[in-house]
């Protein structure tokens, strides 16, 4: 399975804040190809400048030692963005399904209002 992790993903694992299902746990550990965003370091970027989380210590090295690659913007996820019904207003959770989808990839993520899209998705907390 090719993995697209959410932002809010990521900084659970990292922080240990939440627990993830075991479907979620076995697809992270099983993927053949596992992704986090630029558009999620954007998010994370922007959050902190605003006071609104903490970037974890080292948090670009630990995603890669953690088996991440991370996934670019390309033109088509941004034009992609115009073809999507406005189930969701979040602009960065739009432009990840976008991704996911431009690249068939399967989203992981707490966030249910995706499945709307039609996207592949793996509900990751319980």
């Amino acid at each position: 399975m090719r993995l697209l992790l959410d932002t809010q993903i990521v900084l659970w694992q990292l922080g240990g804040a939440r627990w993830l299902t075991p479907e979620a746990t076995s697809a992270i550990r099983t993927a053949e190809e596992l992704r986090f965003s630029v558009v999620s370091f954007a998010e994370i970027g922007i959050k902190a400048a605003v006071g609104k989380l903490t970037v974890p210590d080292r948090f670009h090295e630990r995603v890669r030692e953690a088996g991440a690659q991370t996934l670019a913007l390309a033109s088509e996820h941004g034009l992609r963005i115009a073809d999507l019904p406005l189930h969701h207003r979040d602009p960065f959770d739009r432009l990840l399904i976008s991704q996911a989808l431009c690249e068939g990839l399967t989203i992981l993520t707490s966030d249910l209002r995706f499945a709307a899209y039609g996207v592949p998705l793996i509900t990751a907390v319980r």
